[in-house]
């Protein structure tokens, strides 16, 4: 049998099924937009496993062949170069797309890749995007012992700052461990800096409270806000062998599909949240940027559509719904 899973009180956050129930939410999105779409770029190029930073073995995940054998205790120059065009082209082809249309995006940047090359935070935040954390390194943390997941919370807080001028507002890790929800604040708090919102969730179409085990006991408690990520309007999908994209057309199709279904629950007055995911190696390569570059201008056709950054998307919903404790159990509900 299974060892019997233990967890510490201070690290046990609680489950929500209720979620807004049958009313759902009344959002006021910017100028009444019907909708509030989300484009986010993870950027990992530089900070995936490599055996120059003593992992062991070679990146495995979102690679054009994933049938290649893993390399163990050996470069794998090939991934490499992979993760190297994404950062070489890939990431400044989607800059200039967005650029082109007016419309932010959020960085989910991996610190360590952006200390290769710091232009990418830099000019994202020049152009008005936003730069939110995706770790230190983008690698498994689910087990990591707590204090090394800290020292590794801080390092990409200080690392950040140190290119941006500011602790990133946002936090998705995508690779989290059970304690991640509560040691990312806990982390921020310490180091007197701001989260405003947190995105390691994938459960619901708009922002959610959720209450923080160590403030339990504690006065002036914050909560964190989550706006849920998206792993099906997500271009990783195109390595996902046997249940992902065929083509380009795929993608495009489901992000219509999508995007259609939001927008006309919008239009019947339950405004939600559109997250879209993209990778600079997988999107940015030519083949598939059309797929992308149709849907944004199919959406920029459409009225009543807010493409916003997370953090502008955040701050919109804390100005109507504050954090009130006691979300999670269920006993306190938004209200304006």
């Amino acid at each position: 049998m299974p060892p019997i899973w233990h967890e510490h009180p201070d690290y046990a956050v609680k489950r929500d099924f209720q979620g807004y129930g049958e009313a759902g939410l009344d959002i006021k999105w910017p100028n009444d937009a019907k909708i509030a779409v989300s484009f986010v770029i993870n950027y990992e190029e530089g900070g995936e496993r490599n055996v120059l930073h003593g992992d062991g073995m070679a990146e495995q995940n979102l690679r054009e062949n994933p049938t290649g054998p893993a390399r163990i205790n050996e470069r794998n120059l090939n991934v490499e170069s992979e993760y190297e065009y994404g950062s070489r082209a890939g990431f400044w082809r989607l800059f200039r797309l967005f650029n082109t249309h007016n419309m932010k995006f959020t960085l989910y940047a991996v610190a360590q890749a952006i200390e290769q090359q710091p232009a990418v935070a830099v000019r994202s935040l020049e152009e008005g995007h936003d730069v939110a954390s995706h770790g230190y390194r983008w690698v498994e943390y689910h087990d990591f012992p707590i204090e090394k997941e800290k020292e590794y919370i801080r390092k990409a807080v200080t690392s950040l700052k140190s290119v941006t001028g500011q602790a990133p507002k946002g936090w998705y890790y995508g690779r989290n461990s059970p304690h991640s929800r509560t040691l990312v604040p806990q982390v921020y708090e310490e180091m007197g800096e701001v989260l405003v919102w947190g995105s390691d969730s994938y459960a619901d179409d708009v922002p959610y409270w959720v209450d923080l085990p160590l403030e339990r006991e504690k006065e002036g408690a914050k909560g964190l806000l989550v706006l849920p990520y998206s792993y099906d309007t997500n271009d990783f999908k195109f390595h996902v062998v046997g249940s992902g994209w065929a083509g380009p057309g795929d993608f495009e199709e489901h992000m219509r599909n999508a995007f259609d279904v939001l927008y006309e629950e919008g239009q019947e007055g339950k405004p939600k949240m559109m997250t879209v995911g993209l990778h600079c190696r997988i999107v940015g390569r030519p083949g598939r940027l059309g797929a992308l570059k149709k849907f944004v201008e199919y959406i920029g056709q459409k009225e009543g559509v807010w493409v916003a950054t997370r953090t502008e998307i955040a701050e919109c919903f804390k100005k109507q719904y504050p954090y009130k404790k006691g979300y999670l159990a269920g006993d306190v509900k938004c209200s304006v």
